[in-house]
């Protein structure tokens, strides 16, 4: 995750899948209540990783949508010569992260196919 444009000042590590990193028994620190509100809560919304079902690339601030309705908002994405289409990360409504759901991508006011995915998207194989 690159931090300005996948994870800023407005994201909680568990937003972003990082709640690990994060130690309510711990000391105080600054957002804690809002971490222990989004814990009891639950969430608005997740990152998500995406994987888009044809040659198309998501880029930041496009918009991801389900069944035309915008539901959340890439953050970054690039070409995988890996998997030969186009990868990226974004944060999208929570009822509609789960690994599997197709979604679809706004690029220039078309919309591109995507399937969220688990992340990490990629994992080498141990040798």
């Amino acid at each position: 995750m690159l931090y300005g444009n996948d994870i800023d000042e407005t994201t909680s590590p568990l937003e972003a899948g990082l709640g690990w990193t994060v130690k309510l028994g711990a000391s105080d620190f600054m957002g804690r209540q809002e971490i222990e509100r989004q814990k009891s809560e639950g969430l608005r919304r997740r990152m998500v990783a995406l994987e888009m079902r044809d040659r198309s690339i998501p880029r930041q601030h496009y918009s991801i949508r389900v069944e035309g309705q915008p539901v959340g908002e890439v953050t970054s994405g690039t070409f995988s010569p890996t998997f030969g289409h186009g990868v990226g990360l974004g944060y999208i409504q929570t009822e509609h992260s789960k690994a599997g759901t197709e979604v679809d991508v706004d690029i220039r006011r078309e919309d591109h196919p995507a399937l969220i995915v688990r992340k990490p998207i990629y994992k080498r194989e141990a040798a």
